[in-house]
């Protein structure tokens, strides 16, 4: 008779997952957290090695997905965000702040010496940089997910899908698209109210045109946005220059400036 010995817990061979956060307020990461039922699924396929939102406890890497949070807008992010890509088999950025430098890239468009003068009583000891920027920046990105916040759907696709070893499935259409499909009724046709959906990447499920609203664009652009199109649209609407300027400078303010770049420079060249 063989008697059993103890060898010790069989090691985990699940992929590992990290989540991490640089300058952001967290929602993408409670959007994560808000799949509950979905989330103890995901748990039985993945070892969540770190993601301090959920857990204290940190395992050291290297990981086999890493999903980064915020934008870059210090020193300390730039360095952070190189070290996480060099411990990540798979990076991915999740929200409008990791792709596209979030709220706080307003600060690119004005003088951020400025303002660390006027809102802290010692800006000495405030060390930032003059730019709010996309991870994509600094470090080579495997996929981005858009939103702010992002869609739990798109979310558990993107983690299936680096699972699975294929590539994520979220479409790059229009809002627009999303409109049509729950057959909500255009709220620029129907009442002329200013909408960015028809430049907006989908996502949201086109949660403000079912309630009466117009798009604020949380998605960003979509794969190909015609803001060059858009723009007289948004004047027959009723706004002006500068409001189309505030619509356009949100959550996603550089990425949507750099569409209207574009849109400038093909008026520019257009005979």
């Amino acid at each position: 008779m063989t008697i059993p010995t103890d060898t010790g817990p069989s090691p985990d061979t699940r992929p590992s997952l990290a989540v991490f956060k640089l300058a952001s307020c967290d929602g993408c990461q409670l959007t994560l957290l808000d799949c509950e039922d979905e989330l103890l699924a995901l748990a039985g396929e993945v070892r969540i090695a770190h993601f301090l939102e959920a857990s204290s406890e940190v395992e050291p890497g290297p990981y086999d997905l890493a999903l980064v949070e915020g934008s870059v807008s210090t020193p300390a992010d730039a360095e952070r965000v190189r070290q996480i890509r060099a411990a990540s088999r798979h990076l991915v950025t999740i929200g409008a702040c990791a792709t596209a430098g979030g709220i706080q890239a307003l600060r690119n468009f004005a003088d951020a010496e400025e303002f660390r003068r006027t809102v802290y009583a010692r800006p000495e000891y405030i060390d930032t940089l003059a730019t709010s920027t996309p991870v994509s920046d600094h470090v080579p990105v495997d996929f981005e997910l858009r939103g702010c916040p992002i869609d739990r759907r798109q979310l558990l696709e993107v983690i299936t899908a680096f699972l699975a070893r294929r590539r994520p499935d979220v479409p790059d259409h229009s809002v627009c698209f999303e409109c049509k499909r729950r057959g909500t009724v255009c709220v620029t046709v129907a009442h002329g109210t200013p909408c960015l959906g028809p430049v907006t990447h989908a996502g949201c499920g086109a949660i403000c045109p079912a309630y009466g609203r117009g798009c604020y664009g949380c998605f960003g652009p979509s794969g190909s946005p015609n803001l060059r199109s858009l723009l007289p649209l948004l004047h027959s609407d009723g706004m002006d220059d500068r409001d189309i300027e505030r619509v356009l400078h949100t959550f996603n303010a550089t990425a949507f400036a750099e569409e209207q770049e574009r849109a400038d420079r093909a008026d520019e060249v257009a005979p």
